[in-house]
């Protein structure tokens, strides 16, 4: 009998508030996981001095480096061609840090990182609900709109490294500003956490008469969670959000699918506990809005992945990406 060699990737995900960490086996357990505050760190080489500590105690645990084929890190505003990460907004490490290779380095493992999205969807193939699917669009509905596009079983990373931003994609032109990048009527200004509390605050303020059980909580505390909450007791106004809402993201997918013809459209995140409040609105107007040679063809389904663990396979997905990349050279 041939015993099958036990093979472990290291995942990390790295968010402004915290990093999270864990190796993965090739079935998608987390096996170790560790965490650590991502702006405690004032420069990227003490942040990979302290994550590497982590990285080495769980190694060990686990029965040493010879078991581990690498590292895969999701971060944003992550360039997979450079390893770099590139003027993130959220992170304190100002400009271009080379991150993969400084932990390459301290590891002596083979590195590959990407932006969270991009590695979301690379999990999601080996893992999740896309796993034997060749073309599909993963979108993350959290605080804001990520995406990762796979056509012909490669994920689309452009010249540069950075494409798949649909979340900043033009949905109403001239609409609704967004709150860091300036450009106005974005997907993400509507169809993010933070797009629902924006539009239940706009139309409380249209319908001043109406009554709204959102009404009780100060305009600056209201959250998606509070908007969630008030529809799911059926008050009209938070119900009309979220029709609104998936009617603007339906929209906004049947320009994706007329773009990339994926076999399913994969959400994730937060905003998908609304279940078929989010959904039927939106496969409703995805479909209303595509040309008849692409209806009913393209699947709206919900992420397999388990949301506390999700960051982490992605990223260590990339190992065996990496892995089959090189297998092929």
């Amino acid at each position: 009998m041939t015993t099958i060699p036990l093979e472990y990737a290291i995942g990390v995900d790295i968010g402004g508030t915290n990093t999270k960490c864990g190796i993965v086996n090739r079935r998608g357990e987390v096996l170790q996981y560790e965490q650590l505050s991502t702006p405690e760190y004032e420069t990227a080489e003490e942040f990979v001095n302290a994550l590497c500590v982590r990285l080495n105690l769980m190694v060990e645990k686990v029965g040493g480096h010879d078991l581990i084929k690498g590292i895969g890190i999701g971060a944003p505003n992550g360039n997979y061609y450079t390893g770099t990460i590139e003027y993130a907004p959220n992170l304190r490490w100002e400009g271009v840090v080379p991150l993969a290779e400084m932990v390459s380095k301290k590891m002596n493992m083979p590195t590959a990182l990407t932006n969270d999205a991009n590695a979301a969807a690379v999990g999601e193939m080996q893992y999740g609900a896309a796993k034997g699917m060749r073309d599909f669009i993963t979108i993350t509905l959290g605080t804001g709109v990520g995406s990762g596009i796979v056509a012909n079983g490669q994920l689309i990373y452009g010249h540069d490294g950075f494409a798949g931003e649909l979340g900043h994609t033009i949905i109403r032109p001239g609409g609704r500003p967004h709150w860091s990048t300036d450009l106005n009527g974005s997907l993400e200004a509507y169809a993010s956490a933070t797009g629902v509390v924006l539009s239940a605050k706009e139309m409380l303020a249209d319908h001043p008469d109406k009554p709204s059980m959102m009404r009780k909580y100060p305009e600056d505390e209201l959250t998606s969670k509070h908007v969630f909450d008030c529809a799911m007791q059926g008050d009209e106004i938070a119900l009309e959000v979220y029709r609104f809402t998936g009617q603007i993201l339906g929209e906004a997918l049947a320009n994706f699918v007329m773009f990339s013809s994926p076999e399913a459209i994969i959400l994730f995140g937060g905003l998908i506990k609304a279940g078929k409040l989010i959904f039927e609105p939106t496969i409703e107007h995805m479909e209303r809005n595509l040309l008849p040679i692409f209806r009913n063809k393209v699947k709206v389904i919900k992420s397999d992945l388990h949301e506390a663990d999700a960051a982490i396979l992605g990223a260590s997905a990339l190992v065996w990406e990496m892995k089959q990349s090189h297998a092929s050279l």
